[in-house]
């Protein structure tokens, strides 16, 4: 498996790049407007979380400590609706990409994963927010583009790195096996080990020999079709699969 190594300048660069592609997606249409990807939601209440996890990241990176702050608030009491709703998003988006663009990766911040609790966390976690919450937008305008291939790559590897070790997927468990996905528009491929309540990322195939009689399965598609599948965007069946398919179900996170 190869990985791509981010940086602040990627994450951000993509959050800049996704920030305004959601609000031109939501400009496009009355604010009612259902959201097919994200069943129950409409364009307004789309606005109204990605609009509060910023501000909410904002309050906990601020903070300079490693322990959990309060949960966010998921209600939109206080929240402006109409056009104001928009102008608050836009607010929200330039205070947080401001802030991370000014703080060092290495300070201390609380995260929820298994890995070093510092802000670093937080621009590339903002991106792969951002450019999903994007893609469903687009999907209630019906002009769908995909996430761009280095940063889809990134986002399967924060499913694998990131969500998955700390417990947040949303797949059936216990499983076994070994999942290989490819992504085929470009030179990069992860193997993944389901040990029941656990799994691995492994770095290579090379364990996997004619001793190893796991079930497997193998995926293969562009990289955004991989990583929206992984989110639950859009289902395993726009991949090439072959082995097991149940498998592929332990691996969602959204």
């Amino acid at each position: 498996m190869s990985r791509l190594h981010g940086s602040k300048d990627f994450w951000l660069g993509a959050l800049r790049s996704e920030g305004p592609a959601f609000r031109a997606a939501v400009d496009e249409a009355p604010l009612d407007t259902p959201v097919p990807s994200c069943p129950d939601w409409t364009l307004l209440e789309l606005v109204h979380h990605l609009g509060s996890v910023y501000a909410w990241v904002r309050e906990t990176v601020t903070r300079g400590v490693t322990d959990a702050p309060a949960a966010r608030r998921s209600d939109p009491t206080g929240r402006p609706d109409g056009a104001a709703a928009l102008d608050w998003w836009q607010q929200e988006f330039d205070a947080l990409v401001t802030l991370l663009d000014g703080l060092d990766p290495e300070m201390p911040a609380w995260n929820w994963a298994p890995q070093a609790k510092k802000v670093g966390f937080w621009p590339r976690r903002m991106a792969h927010e951002t450019a999903v919450h994007r893609w469903d937008a687009q999907t209630a305008i019906v002009g769908v583009e995909p996430i761009e291939t280095k940063l889809a790559v990134d986002g399967i590897g924060e499913v694998l790195d990131t969500w998955l070790p700390a417990g947040r997927g949303r797949g059936p468990k216990p499983a076994y096996g070994v999942v290989h996905l490819v992504a085929s528009d470009t030179e990069q491929e992860w193997y993944v080990r389901l040990r029941g309540e656990g799994m691995a990322l492994l770095d290579t195939d090379t364990i996997l020999d004619s001793d190893d009689h796991h079930t497997r399965v193998v995926a293969t598609g562009t990289a955004s079709d991989l990583l929206l599948s992984l989110y639950g965007r859009v289902g395993f069946e726009v991949l090439g699969v072959t082995g097991d398919a149940a498998l592929l179900d332990s691996l969602r996170v959204g």
